[in-house]
């Protein structure tokens, strides 16, 4: 302990300074124009411009007058601004570092021990002096380690009330976490009402929490949600939602509609061990027209499709043993009665009405009940260059769909090892591979008697083998380096061109009663073949005319900084930066039939074109796949795009082109995708004839700002359905940053047909540190 005074004296142990006082105890630092000092008691009395700096809270005290005990962190001040962890906030070098900022005034302060204040007709804020954004108010204020409360506290914006709480508790810092009532939110729906929500946040531990929401639609009903949330160490975590809507219903054109449902979600991990790990991913859903109707994200309204999984696996040595079930449901359109009977003669695929009629609602549910999986990467057999590796299975299924659900579970064993000699001659890499494939199936299907024969199960057991042979040819990388001075002026360094050719043959023969296989994943459309796939890729890649070596951690990581980042942060690139990847493929089939498993007239998916496309193409037998195109470009690190597109030149038309888009140059940015389909229609797996899905889409995105930094941010976006000449989701969205608190609005319309169409706003208003309330929420933010 130090003091210092313009005049000091000493007696009986007792300090008193006069002028400029200052005393040092610990980690404490008080000042003051007079003050008095016992050793024995550790008591200070201070008055006149009495500053207290230190302690275990990192306090701040400006005060007319006070009293304090500094071995109990006691005192009692007049007067008072104040702050905790102010000093951090303005050493910090992030927002992130300073959480732990509060600032206080009140008439009068009381200290009753570390982190415990007593603050009377006084207010709170995290902001920064001299005028906080925001401030609550109240009689009396008590601060301790984890929350500032209050009782009858009033919001204050800008020094304006705003809202008057009977009772209010802030976090003390960023990481504290409190049981209680959440702000009310009120929003409006065009075809919902007025909507009030309320949440009930429960903090049960460091590791997990559980938030309780009620909210009232005054034109519909009501809905009860439920969040669990689980953080444990290492990758561990589990979460798990519930939503629930009653809904009144409403009428139109005569017509009652009831969109009630519920949706439960669960998913979690647990690793064992470092080898071995357990995890699930459930969904529930009651009702697809639920989902439609009362989700706010537009994506998740849009798509009809539902997979739930669980699986525990082990992994050593490059072995694989893994048990794994899931779930999948979705709505697929099938063709009406009328639609079937309208094939066109000499066409490939039936033709809709123009009214596009499709009976709707129709549910395929496939379940694995479950599956018992092994694999293998490549292992070497001892003593010789031969590779070799297995997968297999062993899987209860089951199928439901329209007009076919299969009885009880149905047994499929799986068994397909493969042996290979890779090798090289010069430049060139060859790997040639022989494999065999033995699968059971408990039932199978009836031969069907005509492509739209519905499906026919059969209790007779199924045995399908065969034997592939493949060979991969990788000729050697063409490439060259262009390094004149035009070309380092007009791109900042060398630039460097490669162009990579492959060649895969591929023969797969015994497979001779595909039509009489039950269909329940990619495992079943496993078919005869004998092709050939050719293919090349060029490259450009850049070397910056500032640049240097790779470490070996950013061999296969991104050095680019941050978009946001400041020129301090900005990293000189290493190595070769990939400017364009262009490849280009196709299929010559040598089996147009592929071993007659072909259907003419309706939609084929096979293991071999679903591996190369992803879009079915096969609806009679043909000797060519389409080509397809992947692109890739990345202008800078501020610019990006990609374009693919298949080509078929059987049906001589662009079957797929999808076009990605995205730009951002300081605060601004911006996107633009495109997608066009054109090929047959997704329909069931048997039983119905294909239609042609022919759809153009154009989402765009536009913006200025970011979510954190201050000032003014604006941001819009917009999916189009160019087929039908109608926006069916919009949104604007604008926001304001101060040093504090955030504000954010955003209007929102969703149009997909009869099922919703309807107009929301949507807020969030963001106070640092302390809580983020609104219906505004990180899924459906432009930001």
């Amino acid at each position: 302990m130090t003091t210092e005074a313009d005049t000091q004296t000493y007696a009986g142990g007792v300090f008193t300074g006069e002028g400029h006082v200052v005393i040092h105890y610990e980690d404490y630092v008080i000042s003051a124009d007079h003050a008095t000092y016992d050793r024995r008691t550790g008591n200070v009395i201070a008055q006149g411009h009495l500053h207290l700096d230190g302690g275990p809270d990192d306090a701040h005290i400006e005060a007319d007058r006070g009293t304090m005990n500094l071995p109990a962190h006691t005192g009692h001040f007049y007067s008072v601004e104040g702050s905790l962890g102010l000093r951090l906030l303005r050493e910090a070098s992030t927002p992130s570092d300073a959480s732990d900022a509060f600032v206080f005034k009140g008439r009068e302060v009381f200290q009753d021990g570390p982190r415990r204040y007593r603050v009377l007709d006084g207010w709170v804020t995290s902001c920064q002096l001299p005028r906080p954004d925001w401030m609550w108010s109240a009689g009396k204020f008590t601060l301790n380690e984890k929350n500032a409360s209050a009782t009858n506290g009033i919001f204050r914006l800008w020094n304006v009330p705003t809202l008057y709480l009977p009772y209010v508790s802030l976090p003390a810092h960023s990481e504290s976490r409190q049981s209680g009532f959440l702000l009310p939110e009120v929003w409006t729906s065009s075809t919902k009402g007025l909507i009030i929500t309320d949440e009930y946040y429960w903090a049960i531990d460091r590791s997990a929490d559980l938030l309780l929401g009620l909210d009232y639609f005054s034109l519909r009903g009501w809905q009860e949600r439920a969040t669990f949330r689980y953080r444990g160490r290492g990758d561990d975590f589990a979460m798990a939602h519930f939503s629930g809507f009653q809904d009144r219903g409403y009428f139109t054109d005569g017509t009652y509609v009831n969109q009630t449902g519920q949706d439960a979600v669960f998913s979690g991990r647990h690793d064992l061990s470092p080898e071995t790990r357990i995890a699930a991913n459930v969904d529930y859903l009651s009702s697809f027209p639920y989902q439609e109707a009362f989700s706010n994200d537009f994506s998740q309204a849009a798509t009809t499709d539902i997979l739930s999984y669980a699986y525990g696996q082990h992994e050593t040595q490059g072995y694989l043993a893994a048990f794994y079930s899931d779930r999948y449901q979705g709505l697929k359109r099938a063709a009406s009665t009328a639609e079937q009977s309208r094939i066109v003669p000499g066409k490939a695929f039936l033709q809709l009405p123009s009214d596009g009629t499709a009976i709707p609602h129709e549910e395929v549910t496939i379940f694995h009940a479950p599956s018992l999986d092994l694999s293998t990467t490549d292992h070497s057999l001892k003593g010789t260059r031969v590779e070799w590796q297995l997968d297999g299975s062993a899987a209860g299924l089951k199928r439901s769909e329209p007009g076919f659900t299969s009885s009880g579970i149905m047994e499929r064993v799986d068994l397909h090892p493969e042996i290979s000699l890779p090798f090289a001659l010069g430049d060139w890499h060859f790997r040639p591979s022989l494999a065999v494939r033995d699968t059971f199936y408990s039932r199978s299907r009836e031969t069907p008697s005509a492509p739209d024969a519905p499906v026919t199960e059969s209790t007779s057991s199924l045995h399908r083998g065969d034997v592939e042979i493949g060979l991969d040819i990788r000729p050697p990388v063409i490439e060259r380096t262009f390094d004149s001075s035009t070309i380092e002026r007009w791109f900042g360094g060398p630039v460097k061109h490669t162009v990579e050719p492959e060649l895969t043959y591929r023969y797969v023969a015994g497979i001779n009663n595909f039509l009489n296989v039950l269909r329940f994943d990619d495992i079943d459309v496993a078919s005869d073949t004998n092709e050939l796939e050719f293919g090349v890729t060029q490259r450009l890649f850049l070397r910056p005319a500032k640049s240097r070596p790779c470490t070996p951690e950013e061999t296969n990581a991104d050095s680019r900084p941050h978009k946001n980042a400041g020129k301090e942060s900005v990293k000189i690139p290493c190595g070769n930066r990939e400017w364009i990847s262009w490849r280009l493929a196709q299929k010559r089939f040598f089996d147009p039939t592929f071993g007659g498993a072909i259907q003419d007239g309706r939609r084929n998916i096979f293991t071999t074109t679903l591996d190369f496309s992803g879009i079915a193409f096969l609806t009679q037998p043909r000797d060519v796949s389409p080509l397809i195109s992947r692109m890739r470009v990345r202008l800078s690190g501020k610019m990006d795009f990609e374009w693919n597109a298949d080509l078929d030149t059987g049906a001589r038309k662009v079957t797929s082109n999808n076009f990605l888009a995205n730009v951002h140059e300081g605060d601004f940015f911006a996107g633009l995708s495109y997608a066009r389909l054109n090929a047959p229609g997704r329909s069931y797996s048997d039983g119905i004839p294909s239609s042609v899905s022919n759809s153009r889409q154009i989402r765009l995105l536009a913006g200025y700002g970011t979510p954190t930094k201050p000032g003014f941010g604006i941001a819009a976006n917009a999916n189009l359905d160019l087929n039908l000449g109608t926006i069916q989701y919009e949104a604007v969205q604008s926001a304001y940053n101060w040093n504090c608190c955030g504000l954010s609005v955003e209007y929102g319309r969703y149009n997909l047909g009869a099922v919703r169409d309807e107009s929301v706003w949507r807020y969030s208003i963001t106070l640092k540190n302390i809580i983020t309330a609104g219906n505004l929420n990180r899924a459906v933010s432009l930001f």
